[in-house]
């Protein structure tokens, strides 16, 4: 059955494909004095897209023949496992490897090979009582930075960043932030709010991806731009 979702590839060619990999190239110019290639994608609110345009922002770095890693960070709600339709082991997941050894077998047992070459998954696992004090944690720094020498590209699709800490505490892992928006329903005053949470984690927003713009060939359309 093919995976509706994953646009990028299943149809390389349409317009949204074209966008993905648009953000993608500017995402790379961002990186290029980068050592490491963390990507953090978050939203104001649910609903925005969020882990829609993580996936196939995987999918588009992939297809340059990197190993890219897609790890489901939201801990709360995370639903990569239904966008790749793979199974949910909630005993098998990011918050369960945060507290597991870090060996390379322990690890390469959590990871899922996707169906598309070079992709792999790491869904979000069970519920922890306390998200962001796992997410916190140095279990978590210390797996992350296992991560990052095993993969060329990693995208962490976090949480909704209002009203939960959790992806302002994950950004001291990444070295890219970007927000996704929803067009005509995103306020400005909501992208203001989730601007200075950002700068209270002494984080800030790289780029801003807009979703759901309609066009003549597509209901989607991203951008990437540096924010002020």
């Amino acid at each position: 059955m093919e995976n509706t979702e994953l646009i990028v590839n299943n149809n390389p060619k349409s317009s949204f494909s074209e966008s993905i990999k648009t953000i993608r190239t500017n995402l790379q110019f961002s990186l290029v004095n980068s050592r490491t290639k963390t990507i953090l994608l978050t939203s104001p609110e649910p609903g925005d897209g969020k882990s829609f345009i993580s996936a196939n922002l995987a999918v588009a770095f992939a297809q340059e023949n990197k190993r890219v890693l897609l790890i489901d960070s939201d801990l709360r709600k995370g639903r990569q496992y239904k966008v790749f339709k793979v199974k949910n082991d909630r005993s098998k997941g990011y918050s369960n490897l945060i507290l597991s050894d870090k060996s390379d077998v322990t690890i390469n047992s959590f990871i899922i090979e996707t169906d598309i070459k070079n992709l792999y998954l790491l869904p979000n696992g069970v519920t922890p009582p306390n998200p962001s004090e796992l997410l916190s944690s140095t279990n978590n720094r210390e797996l992350l930075d296992k991560l990052k020498a095993m993969f060329d590209i990693i995208i962490l699709d976090c949480a909704p960043v209002l009203g939960l800490n959790d992806t302002l505490v994950m950004t001291k892992y990444s070295d890219v932030n970007a927000v996704v928006v929803t067009n005509k329903k995103t306020k400005v005053e909501l992208l203001d709010q989730v601007k200075k949470n950002f700068e209270r984690a002494n984080a800030k927003i790289d780029g801003v991806i807009l979703n759901r713009l309609k066009q003549k060939e597509t209901s989607y359309y991203g951008y990437y731009g540096e924010s002020e």
